[in-house]
């Protein structure tokens, strides 16, 4: 499985050339945030790949026009092809013009797809906007990362986490990191492909299946 990651900026290869060889073999396509509607609708239509989302802190048209073609898994777990992905979208709430929350009630989001991930068998990728705590994340107050996403991966253990919001060009930031729980964390600023192997996604039980998209 082939899985694109897009996020924070509008990269010329998507939007004003199509770049069709960039997309070659995707599976599906993945917004870690902050991308205009209408950019992804762009996407998802040339593409023809399910495009999967989760809001970004400067994503609050999205309340009034969401993109059209693509799925929010925000606050959501979904399943493609056995693939489990959970979506955590936002970022610190640092005004109040942003989708943003605080680390409390980030906490209690967090709490509840615990709970949701247990009763459906686990998760293999989580989906968040905002890097975890101390992972990538910046000391400013925009930019700082939730301890509660520590928490969620330590208790649900996935094998990735993929985030946006921190940009690449801010300093010298690693984009990809190991938790110290296991789960190896991807800043996807601009563009990231990951590939796993279908042998390497596992069979999950649970009380009952999430849906699929």
């Amino acid at each position: 499985m082939r899985i694109l990651f897009i996020a924070d900026v509008e990269e010329g290869w998507l939007y004003d050339h199509w770049d069709a060889e960039r997309v070659s073999g995707v599976d599906l396509i993945i917004s870690c945030g902050d991308l205009p509607a209408v950019y992804l609708e762009h996407i998802v239509t040339l593409a023809n790949v399910p495009l999967l989302y989760v809001q970004g802190n400067h994503d609050t048209a999205y309340d009034r026009h969401a993109p059209e073609g693509c799925v929010s898994i925000d606050g959501h777990i979904r399943d493609f092809r056995g693939l489990r992905i959970m979506g955590i979208g936002g970022s610190i709430r640092y005004n109040d013009q942003v989708h943003g929350f605080t680390e409390a009630e980030m906490g209690r989001q967090a709490a509840r797809l615990t709970l949701l991930a247990q009763a459906t068998g686990g998760v293999d990728l989580i989906v968040t906007h905002a890097p975890a705590r101390g992972y990538g994340d910046l000391e400013d107050l925009p930019h700082r990362g939730f301890e509660a996403f520590n928490r969620l991966l330590e208790r649900t253990r996935p094998r990735y986490l993929v985030h946006g919001h921190v940009h690449l060009n801010y300093g010298r930031i690693e984009s990809v990191r190991e938790h110290a729980c296991g789960t190896t964390i991807v800043n996807a600023f601009g563009s990231y492909v990951i590939e796993i192997p279908d042998e390497d996604i596992a069979q999950r039980g649970g009380l009952f299946r999430p849906e699929s998209v």
